[in-house]
């Protein structure tokens, strides 16, 4: 698989990863296997998707139990990034950006990993209650002492934040009006970034959420820090495996997401049958095409896709092959807007 390069310390990973949370959290329960998520990250890794992409708030802990029974055969060729940040009770989910908490979760992600080091530490969200340059100095420190290779920031996004009304763009201007969805994060980022180098920042990035294309994307591609596109196959709708009207289980998170009701789910069709046009023609699959898309919005982008299933591992790797060209590209660009959104 071609290798992308995260970073200013030019860090290595295959073009495409492997999102692991699927395995452990905020997907069909009644879906998962031990043994069948064991076999979709060797699949990924048989492959060349080397970034294997966990939290410790996944289960909790679970998933980074389960990715580390994978490293102790399999270290060599896995890059392993992990979050911490936040705190999962029964019923809420709590940032905690404080220093000793943050060393303290490293430490623990450590030893459920079964490895010595982490290739890429990010922080899931920053701590209201806690200066983000405070949180960020103590995970320089952990790189300082070799427990971590690199840092990275997952961006707020619109799940946590609402941003402010988007801007009109002027008479006859093309394009949509620009979101400012992620504003908290570029602050956040020209923060940090005078405290330690930022090597990655994660966001949500496909076809059908495209926000991060623009300010975000540009934000990395000036200061040569790597891209982390989460969720580009739009929480599974894009693979055009989905039926409107299904229903999802109540621990889903796809249960609340306005894009997957069915009226939404039915609605947005057309950004699938657009997909698959494209895909056509190479004998690939939706889901293919949008990963696709993603790997073309720039050489230091990386899509991570998440599964708990090897066949969709191997079909996600394969779209590493499929190259877009500028007319299928402008053909997608031309697609109808998704409807729905997180607000």
């Amino acid at each position: 698989m071609e290798r992308r390069t995260i970073g200013a310390a030019a860090l290595e990973v295959g073009a495409i990863g492997l999102g692991c949370m699927p395995m452990s959290w905020g997907y069909t329960e009644s879906q998962r296997s031990l043994d069948s998520s064991l076999r979709a990250v060797h699949t990924a890794l048989d492959r060349g998707c080397s970034l294997l992409d966990t939290a410790d708030m996944y289960g909790p802990f679970t998933n980074e139990l389960l990715v580390g029974r994978v490293l102790k055969e399999r270290r060599s060729d896995a890059f392993v990034s992990t979050k911490c940040g936040l705190l999962v009770g029964e019923q809420h989910i709590v940032a905690n950006g404080r220093p000793g908490y943050v060393k303290r979760a490293c430490d623990a992600s450590l030893r459920r990993l079964q490895t010595d080091r982490i290739d890429l530490y990010q922080l899931h969200r920053a701590d209201p209650e806690v200066p983000v340059e405070e949180t960020w100095g103590a995970m320089a420190e952990l790189v300082a002492a070799g427990k971590v290779r690199s840092l990275g920031l997952c961006a707020v996004g619109a799940r946590a934040v609402r941003p402010a009304r988007a801007e009109r763009r002027p008479a006859g201007g093309r394009g949509r009006p620009r979101s400012r969805m992620h504003d908290g994060t570029l602050a956040q980022l020209e923060r940090i970034q005078q405290v330690f180098p930022v090597s990655s920042v994660q966001a949500e990035l496909s076809v059908w959420s495209p926000e991060a294309l623009e300010a975000l994307l540009p934000w990395c591609e000036a200061r040569g820090v790597g891209f982390l596109a989460a969720m580009p196959l739009g929480n599974g709708y894009l693979t055009g495996t989905l039926t409107p009207g299904q229903g999802f289980e109540p621990e889903d998170t796809r249960a609340r997401h306005p894009r997957f009701t069915a009226e939404m789910m039915a609605a947005n069709q057309p950004v699938v049958a657009g997909l698959r046009r494209v895909g056509a023609r190479y004998g690939a699959t939706p889901g293919q095409v949008a990963l696709a898309w993603a790997l073309a919005q720039g050489r230091h982008v990386v899509p991570v896709p998440g599964t708990k299933k090897e066949r969709w591992a191997a079909q996600n790797a394969k779209a590493a092959e499929l190259t877009l060209t500028r007319e299928d590209l402008a053909e997608i660009a031309a697609l109808p807007p998704a409807r729905g959104s997180w607000y």
